[in-house]
């Protein structure tokens, strides 16, 4: 496995000598492009469709390998969901709702920062700091107050051959004592880190053991799922792999997978809301592989093994 970890990163730094990855910040968020073509795109500015489900601070659109728009922003089944977007049902102070994130119902993310990172053996950071904020949690003199301080790293890799690596590094440090958040409260669980992508008629997933069958509850199925099908702009194939660090709090986490009409998460923490300290952020690692062809299980078990 270190074997394969190594030759990862030597491709890596070779083939990123001759990549060039830039940001481009717009009025409406920031770009990732490589060689002038785009990649990925961070939602700064509050967007919604049509006055309704408002929300800042995700991504939208996410590129495949040959420029073939792979995820979707206010879908007509769920106008919620944004792209690749991190949210929670569930949000309390005490024993006080502040807000459903996750439908954006007296929720807003106030985006105070988005800048270029770190850039380094091909890769370029892209860095977020954003307050969320609640109608319903107020100072003093009636003005809104940040209950949550949200720090995140994208780091985008230079295309390898027929796959490009992106990592989310998500901190979460509470601004108030007491706060807790909570997938929905249902027994799906559903909540946090969510890819709403394109979903063609031959979808399947695949983990470590194999194929995996969606069910309506969260499924059982290893550290990392791949989504593939029809998603290339020739119609051949292409996916996107997701990944759950080993760091996170409840490594590995359960699955909500839909086949149509819905997104794809490694569900957290789940139905029972936890706390999120105010001393020590929460964070919260995922890699995507977007990726054109076939990748082998061991190419993506070489990858999931060289996270950071």
């Amino acid at each position: 496995m270190k074997k394969i970890t190594f030759t990862l990163l030597f491709l890596y730094s070779f083939l990123s000598q001759a990549q060039t990855l830039t940001f481009e910040k717009t009025e409406d968020g920031a770009w990732i492009k490589e060689d002038g073509k785009k990649v990925l795109f961070y939602q700064e500015k509050t967007k919604s469709k049509d006055g309704q489900y408002p929300r800042a601070d995700y991504i939208h659109p996410l590129y495949g390998i040959d420029g073939f728009e792979l995820t979707e922003d206010s879908p007509k089944d769920h106008l919620h969901h944004h792209g690749i977007f991190w949210a929670w049902h569930q949000l309390f102070i005490g024993e006080k709702k502040i807000g459903d994130a996750w439908v954006s119902e007296d929720f807003e993310w106030n985006v105070l920062e988005v800048k270029q990172g770190e850039k380094k053996d091909g890769s370029i950071s892209l860095v977020t700091k954003t307050y969320w904020e609640s109608p319903l949690w107020k100072d003093g003199n009636g003005n809104k107050k940040p209950f949550l301080e949200e720090n995140s790293i994208i780091k985008v890799h230079a295309k390898v051959e027929n796959y490009r690596v992106i990592d989310f590094e998500i901190s979460l440090l509470a601004l108030e004592p007491d706060l807790k958040i909570g997938g929905s409260d249902d027994k799906k669980g559903y909540g946090g880190f969510s890819v709403r992508m394109k979903m063609p008629e031959d979808i399947k997933f695949t983990s470590e053991n194999g194929e995996v069958t969606p069910l309506v509850v969260a499924v059982s199925a290893g550290p990392w799922m791949n989504v593939s099908g029809s998603l290339a702009k020739d119609g051949g194939n292409a996916g996107i792999i997701m990944m759950s660090h080993p760091d996170n709090p409840m490594f590995p986490e359960q699955w909500i997978l839909r086949k149509k009409g819905s997104m794809q998460n490694p569900a957290y923490p789940g139905r029972e809301p936890v706390l999120v300290s105010d001393k020590t952020p929460t964070i919260l690692k995922y890699r995507l592989v977007v990726y054109k062809g076939q990748l082998t299980k061991k190419v993506i078990e070489g990858l999931f093994s060289g996270q950071n």
